[in-house]
């Protein structure tokens, strides 16, 4: 009796020590040695030693064992039970898979990876998909369960000489938390930016405290026929419980916030009436709901602003109006942004706030996820790869060629080490040797380039060069805008 015990204890103890010692890792596609050690943060020779007998050329859903370096056995279990009981989310009505990555705080490429069947047949109505998880976001969701009563997420607009460790610091959070809640922003940090924070209740009354300590200036009475100061105020995307502290946030702005009308005029864009405002398009669209799918010629806007910076857009309004009055018509032309631009077909577009206008490029075009393909397509009913394109650099006044082959031969060829985000990326799918197919690049990270692009089988995505379809078709990285 005594003798099985031991051996019972023995096993046991073995059993306990290999499930501390390592976890199992799914392969999923796209992924490699080096991708696996970043994400455990061990190293590649490691994951080697732990698994002889893998194949040198590792197999979509076969299980490696990747050395353990967490100190504690609840943070691997949990872990292990996590990647092993994803969520399930039933696809709703109009739900798009950017929709549904937000929602869970997952990525898309995630969403597929646990989904392999997006890739080839998009979202269904109805369809049960899973939603991946791990430890962390756990503990984050369980947090966030009990924060809901003190967490609220505020709006806040970047000032000049402002940096990501000072609004980090003002509102409580930490850099990397400034930028995991805005993904768009882990480069530069544009003046007039706008940002959402989510933080506690408290941090949030003590920056608004802080920044009514400073002086602030008083809007004239009479701003202008258009300029009214708006009772209202700026709505805040906070939980119900956030709702007294958003109204005092409103009270406080609004001595230097006003609201102004303004009528579209014929070739006008989003682009170009947000950056006379001083907003992004982003803004402008969450302030004017009804204009995200068009921007009709005569649609009065209302748009919230400083009054410094609605004074700014009357004065060049103005000064336009005289212009016009003392030339012939046609004579004053706008193309991106007031930007330097070079008529030959082939030059770089250059463009004096370079860095902001790719970030909204890139927005503008995920915004578009879930959306089916469609040959010939250039609306929200329905893209094809250089149909999206165009319709993403229209939406700033920037005019492409209508095919990918004809796009591959503007702006300036570069490496694909290179390759930066708002770059061109073109393939060579048909197995027939010439360009057929176009993305634009969102994102770089240690060779691989992911892009957003429509494809035949799954509409608008984000897909990578590293997965094998497109290392194998992969042709060139062009550069349009500098």
């Amino acid at each position: 009796m005594v003798f099985r015990l031991i051996i019972v204890l023995f096993f046991f103890s073995v059993s306990a020590f290999s499930q501390e010692k390592y976890i199992k890792h799914k392969i999923s596609k796209g992924e490699n040695l080096t991708v696996i050690a970043k994400k455990y943060g061990v190293k590649a020779k490691d994951i080697l030693e732990a698994n002889p007998n893998a194949p040198k050329i590792l197999k979509l859903n076969s299980v490696l064992l990747i050395p353990n370096t967490n100190s504690t056995s609840a943070i691997k279990s949990s872990e292990t039970i996590a990647n092993a009981t994803p969520g399930l989310h039933e696809v709703q009505s109009k739900e798009t898979l950017w929709g549904i990555s937000k929602k869970y705080s997952v990525s898309v490429e995630d969403l597929k990876k646990a989904n392999p069947s997006l890739e080839t047949e998009g979202l269904k109505l109805g369809q049960q998909i899973n939603i991946p998880y791990n430890s962390v976001s756990v503990s984050e969701k369980s947090i966030d369960d009990l924060k809901i009563v003190t967490d609220v997420e505020v709006i806040v607009e970047v000032q000049p000489k402002e940096t990501k460790y000072t609004i980090a610091k003002k509102y409580g959070i930490t850099v990397a938390e400034l930028e995991r809640q805005n993904p768009f922003v882990k480069g530069k940090l544009p003046v007039g930016y706008v940002l959402k924070i989510r933080t506690s209740k408290q941090k949030a009354a003590a920056a608004q405290r802080l920044d009514a300590s400073k002086p602030s200036i008083q809007v004239a009475a009479n701003t202008s026929s258009q300029t009214e100061v708006s009772k209202e105020g700026q709505q805040n995307e906070l939980s119900s419980s956030a709702v007294v502290l958003e109204k005092s946030i409103d009270d406080l702005k609004i001595v230097t916030d006003v609201e102004v009308s303004v009528e579209v005029q014929p070739k006008e864009t989003k682009y170009a009436i947000a950056k006379k405002y001083g907003i992004t398009v982003a803004e402008l669209e969450k302030q004017n709901p009804s204009i995200k799918a068009k921007l009709p010629v005569g649609y009065v806007l209302k748009i919230r602003t400083s009054k410094e910076k609605a004074d700014a857009a009357q004065a060049l309004i103005q000064n336009v109006a005289i212009k016009d009055t003392l030339s012939t018509p046609n004579q004053h032309i706008q193309i991106a942004d007031n930007s330097e631009f070079n008529r030959d077909s082939s030059a770089v577009i250059k463009v004096s706030n370079h860095s902001d206008l790719i970030n909204q490029l890139i927005i503008n075009a995920t915004e578009n996820i879930g959306i089916r393909y469609r040959s010939g397509g250039t609306t929200k009913a329905g893209f094809d790869c250089s149909g999206l394109m165009i319709s993403t650099f229209s939406n700033f006044d920037i005019k492409l060629p209508r095919s990918s082959i004809e796009q591959s031969r503007i702006g300036m060829k570069v490496s694909s080490n290179e390759a930066q985000k708002g770059d061109l990326v073109f393939f060579r799918t048909n197995g027939r040797g010439h360009i057929n197919h176009v993305g634009m690049v969102v994102e770089v990270l240690d060779g691989e380039i992911k892009f957003v692009h429509s494809s035949t089988h799954g509409g608008v995505m984000i897909s990578s060069t590293k997965e094998p379809y497109y290392a194998r078709a992969f042709s060139q990285v062009n550069r349009v805008l500098e």
